[in-house]
């Protein structure tokens, strides 16, 4: 089975995701995959949430934090701003606090909290995550296409759904019983209880879109995860025991695409030993892929020889990929 057949076959995975380690490939494949599935006439927002990538180096525009950028009729991107998100968490953390207790102004001990709470290690993990579901859960494109951050930190997005899912679980269940019992002592005392919980809905709230994006990433129907690798032993090692981790947090696995393939045809011509022994040691490694992935191998990318930046070169690499030439 081919990439292009994948997605013929099931045309309801809107959500697609690279993973892998830093440095494979992953974002311009994303951005090849993308540029393919606008060219289908598909409405397509391709996102990174990893500060190291960069789509606006691939595609030469400036579109950091600048929000959903057209690159191409149907094509558009984004590359989310960690700082300006976490600003903007804390403004709303202000407003809300003001909201909630009829303050005039937040207290300065707890302006100070809000301040701090910018340098915790787990800040802009959060803040990325809920960029995400903001993308995510409004459904205006076809297709969402992920740019993964490296598999650690991929793993940990991954998991932060279930673990702000069960917290949330506890924390909305303690709320609602507290709901009870301030009912019950309010009938006793014939008081009116029909004052909204601010609280509780603000945690609803939450809880509603950390599931809708908990459900996005797990729906077999919806989501295709491709794992991004070279043919070389120690990253074949990693991705297969990160294939396995990410089974746990039940992710659908849709295949693997193996990158920067160096062609055989070489070994006929005059080369340097170091090129001759570097395309020998991948020709063991992609027979180790092909024992260990087999079919779910979907695309062998040959090495380019120039960056995959700007649209003329994304065209090419997206033609590689899907084995198609677009118009």
């Amino acid at each position: 089975m081919s990439l292009a057949t994948i997605f013929e076959k099931y045309p309801n995975r809107q959500y697609i995701m690279f993973g892998g380690k830093g440095g494979l490939g992953k974002t311009t494949f994303s951005a090849a995959t993308a540029y393919y599935l606008a060219k289908k006439g598909k409405r397509v927002l391709v996102f990174s949430v990893d500060p190291q990538a960069s789509l606006s180096d691939i595609f030469e525009r400036d579109i950091f934090g600048k929000g959903n950028i057209e690159i191409i009729p149907n094509l558009y991107a984004c590359e989310v701003d960690a700082d300006k998100r976490i600003r903007d968490y804390q403004e709303e953390i202000r407003q809300k606090i003001i909201s909630m207790y009829g303050m005039e102004k937040i207290p300065e001990e707890i302006e100070s909290y809000i301040r701090a709470s910018s340098a915790e290690p787990a800040m802009e993990e959060s803040a990325i995550f809920d960029a995400v579901v903001d993308i995510v859960v409004k459904g205006d494109f076809d297709y969402y296409i992920y740019d993964l951050v490296p598999l650690g930190h991929a793993l940990y997005y991954l998991s932060m759904a279930s673990i702000y899912d069960a917290w949330l679980e506890k924390i909305t269940g303690l709320r609602e019983q507290m709901r009870e019992y301030d009912r019950a002592i309010a009938t006793m005392q014939r008081e009116d209880v029909s004052e909204e919980d601010e609280i509780y809905k603000e945690l609803m709230y939450i809880k509603n879109r950390i599931g809708a994006s908990s459900k996005i990433m797990t729906d077999t129907e919806k989501t295709a995860f491709f794992f991004v690798l070279t043919p070389e032993e120690m990253i074949i090692a990693d991705t297969e025991k990160a294939a396995g981790l990410f089974a746990k947090y039940d992710v659908p696995l849709a295949g693997y695409v193996v990158n920067r393939v160096i062609s055989r045809g070489l070994l006929d011509e005059k080369i340097p030993e170091y090129l001759r022994n570097r395309i020998e040691m991948q020709a063991h490694a992609l027979d180790v892929i092909n024992e260990k992935f087999g079919s779910l191998v979907l695309a062998r990318v040959p090495e380019f020889d120039s960056e995959i930046k700007g649209l003329d070169t994304i065209k090419k690499l997206a033609e590689v990929m899907f084995e198609e030439t677009l118009s």
